[in-house]
């Protein structure tokens, strides 16, 4: 486990976190009622199986500290999105296929691979334990075509037992997506992408830096993958999970399993936002105005920025924000403005939903109410 929350960059340590959140209330979380039925929408008639192995957060794999080299393995996992019961849950996708990073967990969304403009990485995708073949797809980057990760035009797949090599040069700074392009239209969906992340020569880390991937998912798919008997079909795919790097309200604001903006007070802070689902997403931060500093693995000249509250990114998009943490300090939302995206089933609030939280507040009883929702005892 890293210890920063969520996939920072430079965010509020896990020993800083367990420090401030000493308080306890009993205060209800304004606008929350008892669940009323299952995030899922239909009950499933299989129950998750207990002997796969559970999908961690997504961690930052620093490439360049481990000699330019990454090995991703194919791990058939179980996602537990939001496994309490409050606030609509629980919430879980009973078989995924989840990226592991050399000995790490498996994680959905996958690892953040980060390195440096200039570097050139090896990619090796393991998929000796694997019952279906895969490949790995690098958007941004410029590279040679047997690298390009797509077995229609390239002729090379990474079939069950097999491990292939992709050499990927670091050559466009940005932040980029990376995914399974083999039957792209399910193995996304089931969990096969994660964030490519070059920074330029001379980068300047924010105060405060954190990684966040939007996914829709219809749970069908995951559950006719794990043997239930529904009728599903991607033409006629209806999105009933939302997720912000693979958690759903209140577990994004777990300390360790979800990835709450925590700031204090004159911080400049630095999203990057990527959309690894099928709809498009418009983002809102409450009661704080940015700029959208990049976009795509392009960087936004200076004139063309402006002070805004509300971003949309498309499927496959990536922008990067930038905002002052000059609010009064508190607790403020940060969720998709499709508000149906910010449920679990027809619970209200969920889904697609974060929180900027100040240090200065988690001290009080709202947060503390918050962390139990979200399950954190620490």
């Amino acid at each position: 486990m890293s210890d920063h929350i969520g996939a920072p960059g430079r965010g509020i340590s896990r020993r800083e976190f367990l420090t401030a959140t000493g308080g306890t209330g009993a205060l209800s979380l304004a606008g929350c009622s008892e669940p009323i039925d299952s995030a899922l929408g239909n009950q499933p008639t299989k129950q998750v199986d207990d002997e796969l192995p559970p999908t961690s957060p997504p961690e930052i794999v620093n490439v360049d500290e481990q000699g330019g080299s990454v090995t991703l393995s194919s791990v058939t996992s179980r996602h537990p999105i939001h496994p309490l019961e409050s606030m609509g849950g629980p919430v879980e996708l009973p078989r995924v296929w989840a990226f592991q990073a050399d000995d790490r967990e498996p994680s959905v969304p996958g690892p953040i691979l980060r390195t440096t403009e200039g570097e050139d990485m090896e990619v090796t995708l393991d998929n000796t334990d694997a019952s279906h073949p895969h490949t790995v797809h690098f958007h941004g980057v410029q590279k040679s075509w047997e690298n390009d990760g797509v077995p229609t035009t390239t002729g090379i797949q990474v079939d069950p037992g097999e491990r292939y090599t992709y050499t990927i040069p670091a050559n466009v700074p940005g932040t980029h997506l990376y995914h399974c392009h083999y039957q792209t239209h399910r193995h996304i969906d089931m969990g096969m992408y994660g964030i490519l992340r070059v920074d330029p020569k001379g980068y300047e880390p924010a105060d405060k830096e954190y990684f966040l991937t939007l996914k829709d998912w219809d749970s069908r798919l995951s559950r006719t993958m794990n043997g239930e008997d529904l009728d599903y079909s991607p033409r006629n795919r209806t999105p009933d999970v939302f997720t912000m790097n693979g958690k759903s309200l209140p577990r994004t604001i777990h300390p360790e399993e979800g990835s709450p903006i925590i700031v204090d007070s004159g911080d400049t802070v630095r999203l990057h936002l990527a959309n690894s689902g099928y709809m498009s997403h418009p983002m809102h931060l409450h009661n704080h105005r940015y700029r959208l500093v990049a976009k795509d693995g392009g960087r936004v000249p200076e004139a063309a920025q402006y002070e805004q509250d509300i971003t949309n990114i498309a499927p496959a998009e990536r922008h990067t924000i930038e905002f002052e943490a000059d609010a009064d300090p508190g607790i403020y939302l940060m969720h998709c403005h499709k508000v149906n995206h910010a449920m679990n089933g027809n619970f209200y609030p969920g889904g697609m939903v974060n929180a900027i939280v100040y240090r200065d507040a988690m001290d009080s009883d709202v947060f503390a109410q918050l962390m139990e929702y979200a399950g954190y005892d620490g």
